[in-house]
This record gives structure tokens, sequence and C-alpha cells, in this order.
């Protein structure tokens, strides 16, 4: 069964207020990292949201996804202001890598290593 209209609506407003908690009130925690926020999954009832990032020009993904976690209490307060008018509870944040870029990279790069001729006619 899919998400609901609610789910959908409200993941997308997650997804638009934490790019820009990361942009303007995070940046300089995560320095030399771009933190791209690609989808966010909301839980039946809304009270848990699933966060899925995309880090890039980062040396230790790993690191940055631990400060993430580390800091999940600011970044909830600070998404609890922007949201609270709108939701009944602030989700708890669940925050997870998405490996899609690096790995559409990865398949970009084997490609470009192959020497495949061009194809005529």
């Amino acid at each position: 069964m899919g998400e609901s209209k609610r789910q959908l609506k409200v993941a997308k407003q997650l997804q638009k207020d934490l790019s820009e908690i990361f942009r303007l009130k995070l940046s300089d925690n995560f320095k030399n990292t771009l933190i791209t926020i690609t989808r966010v999954h909301m839980s039946p009832d809304l009270s848990v949201a699933r966060i899925y990032i995309s880090l890039l020009t980062t040396i230790d993904p790993k690191m940055i996804i631990k400060e993430i976690i580390d800091q999940k209490s600011q970044i909830r307060r600070i998404l609890g202001n922007r949201i609270g008018k709108q939701v009944r509870i602030i989700p708890e944040l669940i925050f997870l890598e998405d490996h899609g870029a690096k790995h559409a990279s990865e398949i970009d790069d084997i490609l470009s290593d192959l020497d495949i001729p061009p194809q005529s006619e």
C-alpha cells in the first residue's frame, strides 16, 4: 500500500524544511560537505520520518552521518519551530544515507573507462 496524501504532503514539507535547515543553520557544522535531502518517508501516523540524505564532497560519509545523528535533537528542535503549527507532533527523525548518487557516479566512472568505439549504422 502506498503512502497517503497526508504522508506525502508532510514528507515534502519536511524535505524542503530540512534542506533549508542544513543549508542555512547547520552549514558551518558540515563544511566541505554538500548535504542533499533526497527523499523523506513518513510513517502512517506521521510520528517517524525516515530522511534519506546524499553526501557529496566528503572524505568520510560515515563520520558525517554520525555527526548528523549526534545533532538530531538540535535539528528536530529547529524543525519543530518551523512546522509546529502544521503538525500535531514533531516526528522522530531517522537519518539514512542515500547511496543512489554515489552508485550513479561509480557507474559513470566505469562507463567512461571503457573504450567502446561508436557504433556505425
